[in-house]
């Protein structure tokens, strides 16, 4: 259980929800349903293991924090998860009811420890280690195979490290779901790419080659078309961008409109994540409660570059 304020309201609720569900409790001393409830809650969070954490926020002290909730009578429970407010509910509740609350939202154990095992994945990629991260990766999708986060990076790294045939095993029931969603779809893509390398056209050309054949008709689009994907495959981004751009200002609706979807899987496949903890905008919290010293981020340069060449494409296209 912690405390709030709007001093560490930020840190303790916002960006800690990001890992771990947040349940604040708007309470104040004379309230008598407040007196109940808080037992009930504490006791509970002691039983749940870590699954939520309790924080308490005293209304009459902090007011600004109950308005930007809407708070509008006591105890008023609210959960956040991700930076966003989820569900709450008003009054005094048992243990049972509130445990009911909490069940509907939070992470079961098992997914709880496919998140473990994604996140020692993570560390181990960073250590560089990528044949123990794919493996704590398949286990994470074993114990959790709806978590669609765990699933792009399993994915992801299996054709980082060659194993497009497994790749595509794995990657088979998103894209035959609806909606499809842009982020599998940009793996399909770069999937395809990998693949038209070996048994396309232009199997086994290198890129002086196209070059070559570019230079003697620039408007060659099937050339210059397998050129980009095999920069694709080779995980050349900026070059193959360069390159579908080239198809784009020439004939945008060459192919199907093949040059710009692969350029938006691209964009797509370098979108830096967005960095779980951090708040959408500077000097805010999720909930727009302006804070105090809240330095402006700078864009990262892989995010710079992403939108550089979104801001080409959409000056192509329009």
């Amino acid at each position: 259980m912690i405390n709030v304020t709007l001093q560490n309201f930020d840190t303790d609720v916002m960006a800690a929800s990001m890992t771990t569900p947040i349940l604040i409790d708007f309470w104040a001393s004379w309230c008598g349903p407040c007196q109940s409830l808080g037992p009930v809650l504490e006791q509970l969070e002691a039983d749940y293991m870590g699954r939520f954490t309790l924080a308490k926020v005293n209304s009459d002290q902090e007011q600004q924090l109950a308005s930007a909730f809407g708070v509008r009578s006591i105890p008023t429970c609210i959960l956040v998860i991700d930076g966003r407010p989820v569900d709450g509910f008003m009054g005094a509740q048992s243990a049972s009811q509130v445990k009911t609350f909490l069940d509907k939202h939070l992470p079961s154990e098992g997914e709880l420890a496919a998140e473990a095992e994604a996140t020692a994945a993570q560390a181990l990629l960073e250590s560089g280690d990528k044949h123990a991260a794919l493996s704590r990766l398949a286990d994470a999708l074993a114990a959790n195979p709806h978590n669609d986060d765990t699933r792009y990076d399993y994915i992801r790294l299996l054709i980082e490290m060659g194993g497009t045939d497994e790749a595509r095993t794995a990657l088979a029931p998103k894209l035959s779901a609806i909606p499809r969603q842009l982020r599998f779809d940009a793996l399909a893509h770069w999937l395809e790419a990998i693949q038209s390398t070996v048994t396309g056209a232009y199997a086994g050309w290198s890129v002086a080659q196209f070059d070559a054949q570019i230079l003697a008709n620039k408007r060659d689009f099937e050339a210059r078309f397998a050129k980009a994907r095999l920069l694709m495959a080779v995980a050349n981004w900026t070059a193959a961008m360069d390159e579908l751009l080239e198809i784009i200002l020439r004939d945008k609706k060459w192919g199907d409109e093949a040059a710009r979807k692969n350029m938006v899987a691209v964009l797509e496949l370098l979108t830096p994540p967005r960095p779980k903890g951090v708040e959408a905008t500077p000097g805010k919290t999720a909930s727009g409660i302006e804070l105090q010293g809240q330095a402006a981020r700078h864009e990262d340069p892989q995010a710079a570059l992403v939108s550089a060449y979104r801001r080409r494409l959409s000056m192509m296209l329009n």
